[in-house]
C-alpha cells in the first residue's frame, strides 16, 4: 500500500512541475532544466565513468551566462546571481550576502558597488565548489 501512496505523491509533484513549466518563458525554462539536471546529479552523487567500473563525482556545471543589465536593483542582482549559479547552496552564502545588503540599506552604499561585491561572493563560492571537486 505504501508504494501506491508514494506513486500518488510523485504524480502530484510531477503535475505541479508541469504546470510551472507551462508558465515559464524559454529562458526561465532553460534555467529550471539546468537546475533540475544539477539536482539529479547531486542526488545520484556520482556519474559512471566511461567504460564502466568506478564512478566519478558529478561535474560541477558551469555558471549560466546572464548579462547584467545597465540599471539593476540589488534584489534583482541577487536574483540574477542565483539564476547564474544554480549549483551553489545559497544558505551557505546567506550570512555574507545579508551583511552586504544590510550595509547597503543602512549606510547607503552605491547599488553598483553592492552588486559588484555580491558578484565576487558568488564567484568565490563557485571557485571553492570547483576546487573541492578537484581535490
Amino acid at each position: 500500500m505504501r508504494s501506491n501512496t508514494r506513486f500518488v505523491a510523485v504524480a502530484s509533484s510531477e503535475q505541479k512541475l508541469m504546470d510551472v513549466c507551462r508558465q515559464l518563458g524559454p529562458g526561465d525554462l532553460e534555467i529550471l532544466l539546468a537546475f533540475a539536471e544539477f539536482l539529479g546529479q547531486r542526488t545520484r552523487g556520482a556519474i559512471p565513468r566511461a567504460g564502466g567500473g568506478e564512478t566519478a563525482p558529478a561535474p560541477v556545471p558551469e555558471p549560466l551566462v546572464i548579462e547584467r543589465p545597465a540599471q539593476e536593483s540589488v534584489v534583482a542582482g541577487l536574483k540574477r546571481l542565483s539564476k547564474t549559479y544554480p549549483m551553489l547552496d545559497k544558505s551557505e552564502m546567506l550570512s555574507a550576502t545579508s551583511d552586504i545588503v544590510a550595509t547597503h540599506i543602512m549606510q547607503g552604499t552605491a547599488t553598483g558597488e553592492v552588486i559588484d561585491t555580491l558578484e565576487e561572493v558568488f564567484r568565490e563560492h563557485y571557485r571553492q565548489l570547483k576546487q573541492g571537486q578537484d581535490s
